[in-house]
């Protein structure tokens, strides 16, 4: 009994290698396949949704979405048993990002008539949410969202600022243009100022006075120094990040990533990784 279940997680944890990790030869082989295989499938969404091909290649297509289904059915159900609790997996942000990418499918076998058309083409774009599953190759990634995350207090503190800002702006743009020049009122200002602080400018309101177009030059300045903010706050949580070192390993517990190099626990559960 003790044999087999030694076996057992043996040929559990070799099966977690070739999923989760990719310092090995098939860990990377896997990898490589698998993201061909999301490119492949997205394409397939996209090119089903125009509608001259479509009619021409629909059959092709049809066979080629349950093609794919299928297969991310299987990867799916060999993520869920190469690792020893599944269940934390299954409600982590790729496991859901997995299950959402095939799930549509085989509703759409369900929701069948003219009157559920439309809500089978809405649950067909739900497809696209494949593209996000190639979160699990890139390393890097990983590193950008602690990033982000570490510095999520600061930029929350700075849009403060910023919505603080737009709305003294947009207020004095009422009273300098009013409703004579398209600033009709506070809230169609404040969208203005969000428009010329951020530097898009649609043009579809613009100052007509000389003291209008004078403060709306200011804020267009300040928008240039504005931008920079975030971008040094996120730069300098990504540098720590980079310096501190991440690893690509994957828990064989929880299947989470993310861990630091040179952890020999998981983070998340603390199994021994």
């Amino acid at each position: 009994m003790e044999a087999e279940q030694k076996g057992e997680r043996r040929w559990q944890r070799r099966l977690h290698e070739i999923i989760y990790e990719v310092d090995t030869v098939e860990g990377r082989a896997f990898d490589i396949s698998l993201i061909w295989a999301i490119l492949l499938s997205i394409l397939v969404v996209v090119i089903d949704s125009v509608e001259s091909i479509a009619q021409h290649y629909g059959d092709w297509l049809y066979r080629a979405e349950w093609f794919f289904t299928i297969l991310f059915t299987i990867e799916y159900v060999l993520r869920l048993i190469s690792i020893r609790k599944p269940l934390r997996y299954m409600f982590s942000f790729m496991g859901l990002v997995d299950l959402m990418a095939i799930l549509p499918t085989y509703f759409s076998l369900f929701l069948t008539g003219a009157s559920y058309l439309l809500v089978v083409r809405a649950l067909r774009l739900l497809r696209i949410f494949r593209i996000l599953k190639m979160w699990h190759f890139i390393a890097e990634g990983r590193i950008i969202a602690q990033a982000l995350y570490r510095s999520y207090i600061k930029i929350s503190v700075f849009l403060l600022f910023i919505l603080i800002m737009v709305t003294i702006m947009g207020s004095i743009m009422y009273l300098i243009e009013g409703g004579e020049n398209g600033f009709d009122n506070i809230p169609t200002s404040i969208y203005w100022s969000i428009v010329t602080l951020t530097t898009v400018g649609y043009g579809d309101i613009s100052p007509v006075t000389p003291l209008g177009r004078f403060f709306a030059a200011f804020i267009m300045l300040c928008g240039y120094g504005i931008i920079a903010v975030p971008t040094g706050i996120v730069t300098t949580e990504f540098m720590s990040a980079v310096q501190k070192g991440n690893s690509s390993q994957s828990c064989p517990n929880c299947g989470r990533e993310g861990h630091d190099a040179d952890a020999a626990y998981c983070k998340y559960c603390g199994s021994h990784l």
